[in-house]
């Protein structure tokens, strides 16, 4: 399903005196429903780490294929179409807009491209996705009205509503209270199990990384196997 192949990411020009070598040569072959997280204090590269995966970054030197297609060969257009329909991203700030309901927020993802699917059948999986969630009680209401973890369940549904194979999370609960951050930890770890989804969350919580899966640790800019917790 991924597969990063000696990526490297460099800030500043390689080989220059101020350059600062992020990753190091880090190869990585994830299968299709497996689930991964990455863990490493705050600074190592976990999120450049994770952007290069989703297509959000480019690596200095290397290979980064999503079902074998190189994604640094890919045109923008392209690429911009595979992270909107093969790609969800959940991201420690939730990034929902404050004047849109949580219903029309789920939805805002199928706006970018023509959809193959009626807006009644699109409407109805976000409902059911919110439903999913815990909040099909609250698809009505503005962000504003929601506690943190609500909203960050808003945008577990957002990145699932284009059907994607592959789900990535950076820091997704680095803003909540120990006891949501469990509930977000268990829901990526079901709907890896119930849906199929490969998943990556990158986090420096080993409570966390316990509740979700395979663990690898990224440290001095490597990538270093670390087994199921």
């Amino acid at each position: 399903m991924v597969e990063l192949v000696d990526v490297t990411k460099t800030y500043g020009e390689p080989g220059g005196a101020g350059a600062v070598n992020v990753l190091k040569g880090i190869t990585l072959k994830i299968e299709r429903g497996r689930s991964v997280v990455v863990i490493g204090p705050s600074g190592c590269g976990k999120s450049t780490l994770l952007n290069i995966i989703g297509g959000l970054d480019h690596p200095t030197s290397g290979r980064v294929l999503l079902d074998g297609k190189d994604l640094a060969g890919l045109e923008a257009g392209e690429l911009a179409r595979i992270r909107n329909r093969q790609i969800g991203f959940v991201f420690q700030l939730h990034h929902l807009l404050p004047q849109c309901t949580v219903l029309e927020n789920v939805l805002i993802p199928t706006l970018a491209e023509g959809n193959s699917s009626s807006r009644g059948e699109v409407c109805a999986r976000a409902e059911a996705l919110l439903a999913r969630v815990g909040l099909a009680d609250r698809m009505s209401y503005r962000p504003g009205e929601l506690s943190g973890g609500q909203r960050q369940r808003v945008a577990v549904a957002r990145a699932l509503i284009n059907r994607p194979k592959l789900l990535l999370a950076d820091e997704p609960t680095g803003s909540l209270d120990e006891s949501t951050s469990q509930s977000i930890a268990d829901l990526l770890a079901e709907l890896n199990r119930e849906e199929g989804l490969t998943l990556v969350v990158v986090t420096h919580s080993r409570e966390l990384a316990s509740r979700i899966g395979h663990v690898m640790e990224l440290s001095g800019g490597h990538l270093n196997d670390r087994g199921q917790p």
